[in-house]
C-alpha cells in the first residue's frame, strides 16, 4: 500500500511541476494590428491577462472563434456590467519559422479584415516557436491556447480549442 500511495505522489508531483500553472508567463513580444509593441508580462503586470495563442493556419480558425466573444465580454463597454473587468486580453497568431516571412502582408489582410476596436488586442508575434511550446505545453499545433494570468504574470489557467460558453464560464471563475 505504501508503495502504491508512494508511486502516485510522485507521478501527481512530476506531473504538477511540469504543468505551466503557477509559473511566470514567457516573455514574448508582439506588434498590434494598430503598431504598438507589447511584451507580456512586463507590459501586462497590474491586471488580469488573457493570452489566446495560435501556431498553425488551422489552430487560427479556430482561434477567431474567441475574438468577438472575449471582446464583447471583457473589453466592450456594451452591457449593464460595464466596469465588471479591467483586463488585458491579446490574441496573438505565431509566424514562426518559413512564415516569419509573410508577417508584412499577413498583418495588412488581418487589419483590413478586423473591426477597429479589436486592432489593439491582436498581437502578431514573430520568431521561435520551441520555448513556447515546451515551456506552454502547446503540444498540438491544431488548436489555440488561451492562458489566463494573474496582475503578477503567472499562469493561472489553461484551456485550448476553438471558443465554448462553457470554457468562458471557466476564465470567468479564474478572474473572480
Amino acid at each position: 500500500m505504501k508503495i502504491i500511495l508512494f508511486t502516485l505522489l510522485a507521478f501527481t508531483s512530476v506531473k504538477l511541476v511540469d504543468a505551466p500553472l503557477g509559473q511566470l508567463f514567457p516573455d514574448l513580444k508582439g506588434e498590434s494590428l494598430t503598431d504598438k509593441v507589447i511584451s507580456i508580462p512586463n507590459d501586462t503586470k497590474g491586471k488580469s491577462t488573457i493570452i489566446c495563442m495560435a501556431y498553425s493556419d488551422d489552430a487560427e480558425k479556430d482561434l477567431k472563434s474567441w475574438y468577438q466573444p472575449a471582446y464583447d465580454k471583457y473589453i466592450a463597454k456594451t452591457g449593464l456590467m460595464d466596469d465588471a473587468y479591467d483586463i488585458n486580453l491579446y490574441f496573438v497568431p505565431m509566424f514562426t519559422g518559413v512564415k516569419e516571412g509573410m508577417v508584412g502582408n499577413a498583418k495588412k489582410q488581418m487589419k483590413e479584415g478586423v473591426q477597429e476596436d479589436l486592432q489593439p488586442h491582436i498581437l502578431v508575434y514573430k520568431g521561435a516557436l520551441d520555448a513556447y511550446k515546451d515551456k506552454l505545453k502547446m503540444d498540438d499545433k491544431k488548436k489555440p491556447y488561451i492562458f489566463v494570468l494573474d496582475k503578477e504574470g503567472k499562469i493561472i489557467y489553461v484551456t485550448s480549442g476553438g471558443y465554448t460558453e462553457e470554457k468562458m464560464d471557466e476564465i470567468d471563475d479564474k478572474l473572480e
